[in-house]
């Protein structure tokens, strides 16, 4: 093999370089966050686990059928009326942007554009 004593050490250092992440942190990750949940709502919209996971297309689907398909009318569920509105529905419980919304998207490392066009609660005085 031509050039084998420069090919195989580049390649050695090209390897330890690309895993330098993992080996400097041991696959040690944070500690999720634990939002702080409304203290008098007994349930939400759907279970806790499946709102988590799809609260970002459940809020674009209300989006569309509200602001592009003229579709207003309130989702049912368990007997209860819900309006599709980020306001009306989601921010009656969880009224703090920082101590709920803010902790999980932050530790994520994502950043939501629902306050692009929405106005960001006001944060109650602790």
């Amino acid at each position: 093999m031509y050039d084998s004593g420069k090919i195989i050490p580049g390649l050695i250092i090209f390897v330890l370089l690309v895993t330098i992440p993992i080996w400097y942190n041991h696959g040690a990750g944070t500690e999720p966050p634990k939002p702080v949940l409304p203290k008098d709502a007994k349930a939400c919209v759907l279970p806790a686990a499946e709102i988590r996971a799809t609260h970002m297309q459940l809020l674009n689907d209300w989006r569309d059928e509200v602001l592009r398909d003229g579709k207003r009318a309130p989702v049912l569920v368990d007997g209860k009326q819900y309006p599709k509105s980020l306001m009306l529905n989601c921010m009656k419980c969880h009224t703090s942007q920082k101590r709920f919304c803010d902790s999980c998207h932050t530790y994520a490392s994502v950043r939501p554009y629902c306050w692009d066009c929405h106005l960001a609660p006001v944060e109650p005085v602790e």
